[in-house]
Order: C-alpha cells, then structure tokens, then sequence
C-alpha cells in the first residue's frame, strides 16, 4: 500500500481512539460542578455522593485518553516531516498552550477531587471541580485553535528557506490573536464543547438507564438519571444550533467541503438539502436521491435564492472525497436527530413522572450511550475528510505534508503495534468502567462523616 495512504489510516486510527475520551470529561467535569454546586447550595449529600462517584468515573477516562493521546504527537516528526517543516512555527504555540495552562490546571485540580475531600475545605473542593471542568474546556481550545488554523490560516505568512541545499518553504507566524482566532476558531470550538457536552450527559443517562434494568444500586441511578435528563435536552438542542451556525462559516471559508457534505454538484440558488442519496464522484451525480428543495439556501443564506457553490466549480483535484464527506455529515446529522428525540421523549417522560418506571424508554437510552461518541467521530471526520486535499486549507497538499523517507511497511507495522495496544487500553477501560459501576457509589453515612 501507499505509505502516504497509511500514514493517513494510522493518524486517523491514533485520534479517533484518542476522542473517545475528552469529550467525555469535558462533559462530566461540567455535570461533577454542577453536583457540586448543588452541594454547596442545599447541603445536601445526594449531591456529594452524585458527584463522587462520577468523578471517579471521570477520572478512569482521564487516565486512558492521557495514555491514548501521547503518541499523537510524535507522529507529526515521523510521519508527516513536510507537515512539520510548513506548520511548526504555528502549530507549537497552541500545542504548547494547551499543555503549560490547560492539561495541568485540570489534572492538578482533579488530583484535589480525588485525593483531596478530606483535607481541604468545601468551598475549595468546590473551587477544584470548576478548574477540573475549565481546564478540561480550555484544553479543548488549544487543539481546536491548533486545527482551525488548518482550515482557515490566518496571521502569517509563508517564507522559502534553504535546508541542506534545498529550498523548501513554511509558515512563519505574524500575528498570533489573527492565528488564533482566525475565523473558524470560534464556531468550530463552540462545536466541538457543545458536542462532548453531549457525550457526558447522555452517557449519564444512558448508563443510569442501564443500572436502573440491572437492579442495580437503583435508587441513586434514579436519581442521577434525573439530573440529566433536562441538560441532555438543553445541550442536544444547543448543539444543533451552533452546528447550523457553524455551517454559514462553512460556506464562506470552505465552499467544495460544504458542496460535498450536501452532495451538490451544481452551482444554484434554490440548493435543496438531500436527506439521502449515494453520491456518485465519478460520474458527477447522486443516485436514489430525497431531496428537499431550496432548504440548503435557506439554511445558509436566510433566503431561497441564496446562491451556493456545487462541487464542479471547483478543479477535480482539489475537491473533497465526496461520499465519505457526504455519509460522515449525514450520519452525524440523523443521530443528532435520535439524540433530539430520545431527550424530547425523556422530559415529556419525566414530567409525567413515568420515564424511570418506563422499561422501553430506559431500553433506548441506555442504547443511546455510544450515540454520541459516534456523532463526535463522524463529525470530525466530516471536517478533516472535507478539507482534503489539503492538510493546511490551500496552501500544502496532504501528499506533500507526508515523511518521503519512512517506508509503508514500517508504518503498517505501526498500526499493527497501536491497534493491539489501543484494544488493550480500550478493554482496560471497559472493565474498570464495569468493576465502578457495578460497586455503585460511596454509602451516604460514610459521605456525611467525611464532611463531619
């Protein structure tokens, strides 16, 4: 195979694996300040217990996705050698940021919420989960700031110097507020927190869901299946709206990424939005397309005859793969409608005090719970997908940006290597997550003395 095709497979299989786990602190450390916040508010200690045992659900993740996320770097030095020499005066200083304010500002604190409760007070242990949960979302920023740029550079420019001879050229930053808030920064990182928001309080409700069918430590599930029900439909509903806003930006900056997320192949005003189709690239078409007519206009530009760019007003070569672009959009789009659904039914349920009695509506929540993890995944493969051919949006080519010298059996041996260390740590993971929930929360008489 390609060396270049599986230095592309092997990054995709090191993040996706990676991306299982932020999302989910992130939106577990929002939900553990919440209990606490509650705690703190009504001194009650259903509100400690809720957020002990979910802290340490938190941290068995944070422990994985820290293991999962190191070798990320150290591709870019053996596998994408151009990718580093171009972008490497950019790239470090948010790389660099995220780990000197956010990544130790978050695990420094959470070390309090673990260790902590019984030595400091309860304004500082409620103080710490905030900064578990703001470290969390600032770290989140560094990453998404360090791959915006990818997609809409800004604040630099690009300069020829000479290595070994050759002329080769690179970014060099000018500006770095126009390099970090360039202008995909902001709708993409309010994407990305609204959408691992949502893996956090769904996996709370979904798992609940489960323990409640099991019998298991019921009463305290209930009550966390509560608590998430109604986040679940503020946060689901949120999302939806900033990744409708997150598509006007789409269209400006990035017009042949939105083209194939829509399956359009002519330019037009009155776009409709294809609900379902196969888009056929080479023959410049969709088969068994249902089509919508006008909404794509309407969504994007407010009017139907907003005009919007289709895919052949673009050369063939710097167009996106269209059906992976087209199916990781649409897939994450129809489970964002099943997550709406399973939420709306949640609270209509809930306020007719009948969803935790309710076996086929816990049935279909816990299913939910890799729902969201899977929405995640496809999104950012609908955005990473899209921009392609590039890996910096216009400037560098993905073929390009690969190491020349690294020979594809060895990178092949390398996936073998991550895919058998990444089943290891996702069984590892599996099975700690088991041995927690099946032990359930701390007695309350034992919560209530450590606060004594």
């Amino acid at each position: 195979m390609d060396a270049v095709l599986l230095a592309r497979i092997q990054f995709a299989l090191t993040i996706m694996f990676h991306y299982i786990f932020p999302p989910l602190t992130i939106g577990l450390g929002w939900m553990i300040f919440m209990y606490n916040t509650r705690y703190q508010e009504t001194d009650n200690p259903i509100f400690r217990q809720l957020a002990q045992f979910w802290t340490k659900v938190f941290a068995i993740s944070f422990i994985i996705g820290v293991a999962s996320g190191i070798t990320m770097e150290f591709q870019f030095g053996t596998n994408w050698a151009g990718y580093s020499r171009f972008v490497g005066d950019i790239f470090g200083a948010p790389l660099a940021a995220e780990g000197v304010f956010a990544f130790f500002l978050e695990s420094s604190f959470l070390g309090i919420l673990l260790y902590g409760r019984k030595r400091v007070s309860q304004k500082m242990y409620w103080f710490s989960s905030l900064m578990v949960a703001l470290g969390a979302t600032a770290s989140a920023f560094w990453i998404v700031v360090a791959n915006s740029w990818q997609q809409t550079p800004a604040g630099f420019e690009v300069v020829t110097e000479t290595v070994n001879g050759v002329e080769v050229q690179k970014a060099v930053l000018t500006n770095f507020w126009e390099a970090v808030f360039n202008p995909s920064t902001l709708p993409r990182y309010s994407h990305v927190i609204t959408g691992a928001l949502t893996v956090g309080v769904f996996f709370i409700l979904g798992t609940s869901a489960w323990q409640i069918l099991k019998g298991r430590h019921a009463e305290f599930f209930r009550l966390s299946m509560r608590t998430a029900v109604i986040p679940c439909f503020a946060v689901i509903m949120l999302t939806m709206f900033v990744g409708h806003k997150h598509g006007h930006q789409v269209a400006e900056t990035q017009p042949a990424k939105l083209a194939a997320f829509e399956g359009l192949w002519e330019t037009q005003t009155r776009a409709p939005l294809m609900l379902f189709g196969m888009p056929d690239q080479r023959h410049e078409k969709n088969r068994f397309a249902i089509r919508i007519p006008g909404l794509v206009s309407l969504f994007i530009g407010g009017r139907f005859d907003t005009e919007v760019q289709g895919l052949k007003a673009f050369p063939r070569e710097d167009r996106p793969p269209v059906a992976m672009s087209f199916w990781s959009f649409h897939l994450m789009f129809y489970m964002g409608m099943w997550m709406a659904l399973i939420a709306f039914i949640g609270v209509i349920l809930w306020l007719n005090k009948k969803m935790l009695d309710h076996r086929i509506y816990l049935t279909l929540a816990a299913l939910t719970v890799p729902v969201p993890f899977l929405a995640n995944e496809v999104g950012w493969m609908a955005a990473e997908v899209g921009r392609q051919p590039w890996v910096v949006y216009n400037l560098l080519r993905t073929e390009h940006a690969a190491s020349a010298s690294v020979p594809a059996g060895q990178v092949m041996a390398s996936i073998i290597m991550f895919s058998l260390i990444y089943a290891l740590l996702f069984g590892l993971w599996i099975y700690l997550l088991r041995n927690q929930f099946r032990k359930g929360p701390d007695p309350i008489e034992t919560i209530e003395a450590e606060v004594k």
